[in-house]
């Protein structure tokens, strides 16, 4: 394990190197990242100007259930950039290379890139949740730290093991379906809102396949004192999320004992 977590770093040394040989190209993208969250934000800000409230909900607590989730979102987007390309992999052939080497080959996907540029994602998203925080969203004691914190866990295992299952569907495919976005990015902007919103068939799709109402609203919504969830579910909901990536490991272990080559 200590020589893999070494192997990993030294990974993620080379990838931040080399993405900063180039450190005005950089930059410009950092910055374009921030841009589209940026304007992710006056959205709502527009929402709450026109209708004051959201099902209850103010803007100060759904700008708190909007910087978690892009916190967590941010942190599986650029640590598992790797499975985000990898039907490229499959189609070249250079998933041949990776299994010919002695190491995991999770961690090896893991370490093709590491995309700091999801940074703009992730200073937004802290912005914000610490603009609802200075609001008093929220009373901040030791236990909603904790639970805000498992919540930013939770979430980016749920994001990484769906970026995974993502690239398991190229052994079959090849090409990676579109209509994972549904779930990735899609699930995101879903899980910035309070799922109070959404129809019964919706929130139980986002809580009982994709459980991204477990781990980013539950927890949210206990720490706002909200009706919603209790402080018990609230400390339970984000193992959903480390559930999904162990299921997800699973799901491509079969992926890769399916893989045939491209015979190139």
């Amino acid at each position: 394990m200590r020589d893999a977590l070494r192997l990993y770093f030294r990974y993620l040394g080379i990838s931040v190197r080399a993405q900063l040989q180039y450190p005005g190209s950089f930059a410009m993208q950092a910055a374009g990242q921030l841009l589209v969250t940026v304007i992710e934000i006056v959205g709502i800000v527009a929402l709450f100007d026109r209708f004051g409230t959201l099902r209850g909900w103010t803007l100060p607590q759904v700008a708190l259930l909007y910087g978690v989730t892009d916190i967590t979102f941010a942190i599986a987007d650029a640590l598992a950039r790797g499975f985000s390309v990898f039907s490229t992999m499959v189609r070249s052939g250079d998933f041949d290379r990776i299994l010919l080497r002695p190491r995991s080959t999770i961690l090896q996907i893991l370490g093709q890139e590491i995309t700091l540029r999801r940074g703009g994602r992730l200073v937004q998203g802290a912005a914000v949740l610490g603009w609802a925080a200075a609001q008093g969203a929220v009373a901040w004691t030791p236990a909603s730290v904790a639970i805000l914190a498992a919540a930013v866990v939770g979430g980016a295992c749920l994001f990484m093991g769906l970026f995974i299952l993502q690239a398991t569907s190229a052994f079959w495919t090849v090409e990676t379906l579109e209509v994972w976005n549904t779930v990735t990015h899609g699930g995101n902007y879903a899980s910035q809102y309070p799922m109070t919103i959404y129809r019964r068939w919706f929130r139980g799709f986002f809580t009982w396949v994709v459980p991204l109402a477990l781990v980013s609203f539950v927890p949210s919504a206990a720490v706002l004192g909200r009706a919603d969830a209790s402080p018990l579910a609230a400390g339970l909901a984000p193992l959903a999320g480390v559930a999904f990536l162990l299921a997800s490991l699973g799901v491509w272990r079969l992926g890769v004992r399916r893989y045939t080559s491209t015979g190139s």
